[in-house]
């Protein structure tokens, strides 16, 4: 008797898999009435969608159930204060994750003028959309930018948006350059020349990836520094791979 109670609990106790399992996205696929699809499927095509980052990550409640009640139990909606993914918060929710760019951005003005309960500064969402989905190009950014610093906005400083957006089309620009040095990098034959010049790379690719983040701190000083020493490093690369020993 005491095997087959045993069994029995074994089965019907959910497995570590299926508890981690997120079923707040195919829930709310299969219901036709459920609210949010432009957001659901914004998502779904997100990084965070296609690495199985759940909606309760941000949202909280429970996604170990498909029951409604207990599944959104604890959710508040972003326009109550207390909300995680309310304007005020979404820095800090974001940043559990994203360490480094939230730790940028409290370097910014922007996120002092948001603790002091000013709400049209610039967040995550404005940037990259409600689910991460988005990474603005040049010229978006610049909009976005020219909305409060442009000739009509509260605080007009149009030169600032438009050094936005040559300083982000320098990064593009030197992430493609990056980009076709890697698969040149990896059909170098010799060993020890093909180290040498991987070290370049991530040499190359350290203060682009400062640069990017100084953008996160709207210091835009920092990031035309980076991006400066990024692309000297990496036209050196370059013209090694150009010009083989």
């Amino acid at each position: 008797m005491l095997i087959i109670l045993f069994a029995f609990l074994v089965l019907a106790w959910p497995s570590p898999v299926a508890a981690q399992q997120s079923s707040c996205a195919d829930c709310h696929f299969a219901d036709p009435r459920a609210p949010g699809r432009d957001h659901l499927e914004d998502w779904d095509r997100s990084a965070h969608g296609r690495n199985r980052v759940g909606c309760e990550k941000c949202h909280g409640g429970n996604a170990a159930t498909f029951e409604s009640m207990l599944a959104h139990r604890g959710i508040l909606n972003s326009a109550i204060p207390a909300s995680p993914v309310n304007r005020r918060n979404l820095p800090t929710t974001c940043g559990t994750c994203h360490a480094g760019p939230f730790v940028a951005f409290q370097k910014s003005m922007h996120f002092d003028l948001l603790k002091k309960g000013e709400t049209d500064v610039p967040v995550c969402a404005t940037c990259h959309g409600p689910v991460g989905a988005e990474r603005p190009s040049p010229k978006a950014l610049e909009g976005e930018c020219a909305a409060c610093h442009g000739p009509k906005g509260v605080a007009r400083r149009p030169e600032r948006a438009a050094g936005a957006r040559v300083l982000y089309e320098g990064i593009n620009e030197s992430r493609e350059m990056l980009a076709v040095a890697k698969p040149l990098i990896a059909r170098i034959s010799n060993r020890t020349r093909r180290a040498e010049l991987e070290a370049m790379y991530q040499q190359a690719e350290v203060p682009l990836i400062q640069a990017v983040q100084a953008g996160h701190e709207f210091v835009y000083d920092n990031l035309a520094e980076r991006l400066a020493t990024a692309r000297r490093r990496i036209e050196a690369l370059l013209g090694q791979l150009a010009n083989p020993r």
